[in-house]
């Protein structure tokens, strides 16, 4: 098992060498400003038997989570998936047997995640770019708001079998799993698990102060432990090249290296952080009814086209994830009427997959939900606009289970907003030590388009998810209007005075052919 820490400060930010000081046996970091990023790379061998068997039915496996909290995404971890959990599969090697991908995600994240198996649950998303390497076949997400499930596990199923010591650095690690987003990696080439935490924040807000100490070689018995503990203290600087993320600072590796070693280097990054006041707000407005409207409120600063290389032509694009409950008409949204999208400041639909169907009712939709890919509309000159830019995205309910309330709460999460830019071509955007695929959206673009991220603005609720009340069949019998046993009968009524009337008619139709008969044939004979 291989360690990998990396703090990332702020252009600009304070460091003295008293914050980071490296000993025989320890590196010491005190109230340092960064974010950190936590990376564990564990072999095959090194894992628990219920998570090998899940690996071995698949070429490959990724798993992706963001916390529902607001937080800084800055470079080089500028990439952005909406809140919950994002699973990745490609190449199944068993077409028969029991499916065990969906029981393991509800015992390592939560028991309320509704995954019943790949084929029922699971969405396949379309590939535009086979050349990509973060192609997934099956796709799931479900809205999870935290990490302490996947702590829990670990902490039950791996520390918990370790030795005294060894224990008390797995429980170490897996709390650093309280993170803001959370990326697990397997792939049958490498054999190998990545597991990538990264946080933008302590608990206690006053910057990290931890103790980070070198590996125990005499607890390592080939199934636990750590071989080696690499620390980065970096930062970012401005590139030569736009498509290029600089990097200096120091380096360490923990119980082998004497002091800390000055580094600098730079590499192009298909990930960019936009400056801090590009920045959105979701919201749906009232009334929402069953047909809610969703809002993107866009800065001045984020309507502005990127800095990137002079020949990369560029556009601002949402990507879309909704639960099951919420849906769009694809028919209405890939329109060509310039009228309709004028009036949404939309500029195209591009992709959708998942459920669509405009007539199906929550309980009969098996798979998780869908996804829209949409190009949104800019201003021709953004320097004039100096308030909010508006894009609405018209959306559809579909109808929920009844409720003794009368109500429903379903939740929505935000979108990720971004510039897509086309690359040069002769920009190669794979040796990158922090670069991040299979995010889903990602991969609806050619493999040399370069993405600038927009920020989350601040909202009231502080969380990037929006909560939408639902009317729905009221189960109390004794209260409200619209009572089951009220809408069974009303509909029997309805239907039994529909069929009366019918044959009225008929028999009007009827009566009215016999007269007009009996008066041709009166006519004739006289």
């Amino acid at each position: 098992m291989r360690r990998r820490i990396t703090f990332i400060q702020p252009p600009n930010a304070p460091f003295s060498p008293d914050q980071a000081v490296l000993t025989p046996d320890a590196l010491t970091i005190t109230n340092l400003d960064a974010v950190r990023e936590e990376r564990l790379t564990v072999s095959y061998d090194e894992l628990p038997d219920d998570v090998r068997a899940v690996l071995d039915q698949y070429q490959a496996v990724h798993i992706r989570w963001a916390t529902e909290d607001p937080y800084t995404a800055a470079a080089p971890f500028a990439s952005r998936i909406s809140p919950g959990l994002h699973v990745f599969v490609s190449g199944k090697k068993r077409t028969e047997g029991e499916d065990v991908l969906c029981p393991l995600l509800k015992r390592v994240f939560w028991e309320e995640v509704e995954c019943l198996s790949t084929e029922k649950s699971f969405i396949e998303p379309p590939i535009l770019s086979k050349r990509f390497s973060s192609t997934a076949d099956s796709y799931y997400w479900s809205l999870l708001p935290f990490s302490s499930p996947l702590v829990r596990y670990i902490e039950d199923n791996i520390c918990a079998k370790a030795s005294d010591k060894a224990s008390d650095n797995c429980l170490k690690l897996a709390r650093s799993l309280y993170a803001d987003s959370i990326d697990i990696s397997y792939d049958s080439i490498s054999h190998a698990l990545t597991v990538s935490a990264v946080s933008s924040r302590t608990h206690g807000g006053q910057g990290w102060t931890e103790r980070i100490t070198k590996p125990d070689e005499n607890s390592n018995d080939g199934r636990e432990g750590i071989d080696q503990v690499e620390v980065g203290l970096l930062t970012t600087e401005k590139a030569a090249d736009e498509e290029d993320i600089k990097m200096g600072g120091l380096l360490s590796v923990v119980g082998r290296d004497e002091k800390m070693k000055p580094t600098m280097f730079s590499f192009p990054s298909r990930h960019h952080a936009l400056p801090d006041d590009a920045t959105y707000l979701t919201s749906f407005p009232h009334p929402r009814g069953l047909h809610p409207t969703m809002t993107l409120s866009l800065s001045p600063s984020a309507l502005k086209a990127p800095s990137a290389p002079a020949d990369a032509t560029c556009a601002l694009h949402t990507y879309l994830t909704l639960p099951s409950s919420i849906f769009g008409d694809k028919y209405q949204l890939s329109t060509t009427d310039p009228l309709f999208l004028k009036s949404h400041n939309l500029a195209a639909l591009r992709a959708v997959f998942g459920e669509t169907d405009l007539e199906a009712p929550d309980w009969g939709v098996d798979r998780w939900g869908s996804n829209w890919l949409l190009e949104l509309a800019t201003p021709e000159n953004p320097e004039e606009v100096t308030g909010e830019w508006n894009v609405t995205i018209p959306l559809h309910l579909r109808y929920l289970p009844p409720s003794k309330s009368g109500y429903r709460t379903i939740q929505v999460p935000w979108p990720v907003v971004f510039w897509a830019c086309t690359a040069e071509g002769g920009t190669k955007m794979g040796i990158n030590p922090f670069d991040r695929v299979n995010l889903g959206w990602e991969g609806l673009f050619g493999s040399r388009t370069m993405f600038y991220q927009v920020h989350p603005g601040d909202n009231d609720d502080a969380r990037l998810v929006e909560k939408i009340t639902v009317p729905v069949l009221q189960l109390d019998e004794k209260q409200g209007l619209f009572r089951s046993k009220t809408i069974e009968l009303s509909t029997v009524v309805v239907i039994v005075l529909g069929f009366v009337w019918v044959l009225w008619k008929l028999g009007v139709v009827v009566s009215s052919s016999s007269s007009s008969g009996k008066k041709g044939k009166q006519g004739k004979t006289e």
